[in-house]
């Protein structure tokens, strides 16, 4: 796929913590990066200081030795810009599928990001040229496997530094793949020599995890606000109420998120006239299921699991990981910055989130389908039950996503395989756990865009009633690309119709045009 470099409204780094928005804009838009001036001026500064000390003959690690358990080696001056080099071409030593463009880029400017500070010790050649690979659209090839996030995401970080001495593999503006002198010469850009400290300085960073914790949680925020039409669109198609969901129940319990949840759900069930024509004294229902009356608690603890998620990101987007580091003053420090454990701690609550929520959405369909449960609706939502089917093997996906989701929910990060001959004895598997979170987030989108596809089929069937107007209108965008009710066809490209719905926004938007933005 061809993504032409967007230089316009570029990012500009070094003025302070790069924003989660500029993170999204970067790896996702194309957005080049800019480094200031006040920063370059930084960088040169604290470069100094790292020259001074490898002309001094003491030992100081990164610069004048060798690294993890063989920091205890000293290296002689000759040979520490091959001791950078080596580092690097050693440490590239990632296996399996590629990681995303859109991870590498957003771990390259938070890299970046990092190297502005003047708190790791490069020159500023070094910095220029990781921000003119991202302007150009270069990025380099990194693999699936290789990062215990601890040290930093050592593996994918080497695998972009050795683009930025010329070798390796990468993917040019265009999506080819290419050795890296030959995108870098085509695009101008030369390749660094490295100096002292500059190979460890390009890998000592939690840039990975923490790219995909910022992506994660954009794309979360999106798809729990879907969660809350796709519950509302149940609740109004199993003939539930909305009285449950008043404010003034909410505040019974005031958790901010689940508050944002249920106000959602009443703004998008408002003026439903199913809703209204079984609110009456004569109605025999007296409580809905939990999957129905509670969507708001889960929805809404998801939320507020999300929102400090987003403040362990803030922080980290605010931080200058590299070991040694620079400090204000000039001194250079070994620290234990690089672990990854705030990050890969809430990564995996969020992992736990996301089966949640996507257990409860699948429960909701499983409602609409058994005759026993549903209200008057056809078994299986089928056309003819018995010759057809209907939405039965549409739940056995659902089933089968959210049993996967579970096992993605599964914690990393209380894994730790040490490593480096014992130096690295506890690793945080900040990585792994954010490679499963992308994995679970793609199920969660699947599963909604399932409820969503059902929940539409269950309210044409309540015709000659008529659904809110949000709900409506997501099913009017359902059917620009799935048709209504009727004899069973092949289902599984209706259901992918509906995931590229829910997953480009297709489906909130709709909702929102009728109740405005949602919390």
């Amino acid at each position: 796929m061809s993504i032409e470099p967007d230089r316009s409204g570029s990012v500009v780094v070094g003025t302070g913590p790069v924003s989660a928005r500029d993170v999204v804009r970067v790896a996702r838009d194309g957005v080049a990066a800019v480094v200031s001036e006040q920063a370059l001026a930084a960088v040169e500064e604290s470069r100094a200081r790292i020259e001074a000390l490898a002309a001094n003959p003491g030992p100081v690690y990164g610069v004048s030795t060798g690294f993890g358990a063989l920091a205890v080696r000293l290296i002689p001056p000759a040979s520490r810009r091959q001791l950078q080099r080596s580092l690097i071409r050693s440490h590239a030593a990632g296996s399996g599928a590629e990681v995303e463009r859109e991870v590498v880029r957003a771990l390259m400017l938070l890299r970046l990001s990092t190297l502005a500070t003047g708190r790791t010790g490069v020159r500023p050649v070094v910095v220029r040229t990781v921000a003119a690979l991202l302007t150009a659209g270069i990025t380099p090839v990194v693999y699936e496997y290789g990062s215990l996030g601890c040290s930093g995401d050592l593996a994918p970080l080497a695998h972009v530094g050795l683009a930025v001495i010329g070798e390796g593999a990468v993917r040019d503006a265009d999506g080819e793949l290419r050795p890296a002198a030959e995108a870098m010469a085509a695009a101008g850009i030369a390749p660094v020599e490295l100096a002292e400290k500059e190979g460890l300085a390009l890998i000592n960073g939690t840039d990975g995890m923490l790219g995909m914790l910022v992506l994660a949680c954009h794309d979360l925020r999106a798809l729990l606000r879907l969660a809350d039409v796709t519950a509302s669109m149940s609740v109004e198609g199993l003939l539930g109420t909305d009285k449950v969901f008043a404010a003034d129940l909410q505040a019974l319990r005031p958790q901010p998120g689940q508050a944002i949840a249920a106000a959602n759900m009443m703004r998008v069930l408002a003026n439903s006239p199913i809703v209204a024509g079984h609110a009456t004294p004569d109605c025999t229902v007296v409580q809905d299921a939990y999957s129905l009356r509670c969507a708001p608690q889960v929805a809404g603890a998801a939320r507020d699991t999300l929102d400090h998620a987003e403040r362990v990101a803030g922080h980290e987007l605010a931080s200058a990981v590299d070991n040694p580091v620079v400090t204000l003053d000039g001194r250079v420090e070994s620290n234990g910055n690089f672990h990854g454990a705030p990050v890969a701690y809430v990564v995996d609550f969020l992992a736990i989130v996301v089966a949640d929520v996507a257990s409860m959405s699948e429960r909701r369909t499983d409602r609409f389908l058994d005759k026993a449960r549903n209200h008057g609706l056809p078994p299986f939502l089928a056309h003819d039950p018995g010759v057809d089917s209907g939405h039965m093997i549409a739940q056995y996906t659902q089933a089968a996503i959210v049993s996967d989701l579970k096992r993605l929910a599964a914690p990393a990060s209380v894994d730790s395989i040490p490593s480096s001959a014992m130096q690295e004895d506890h690793v945080s598997m900040g990585w792994s756990a954010a490679r499963k979170l992308r994995r679970a987030l793609d199920g969660l989108t699947r599963v909604l865009a399932i409820e969503a596809l059902t929940a539409a089929r269950g309210l044409d069937l309540r015709a000659p009633r008529t659904a809110a107007p949000a709900t409506a209108a997501v099913v009017a965008t359902l059917r620009t690309a799935v048709p209504g009710p009727g004899p069973d066809r092949y289902l599984a490209p209706e259901i992918e119709a509906a995931v590229r719905l829910a997953a480009s926004g297709a489906l909130l938007a709709a909702a929102e045009s009728v109740t405005g933005p949602l919390g």
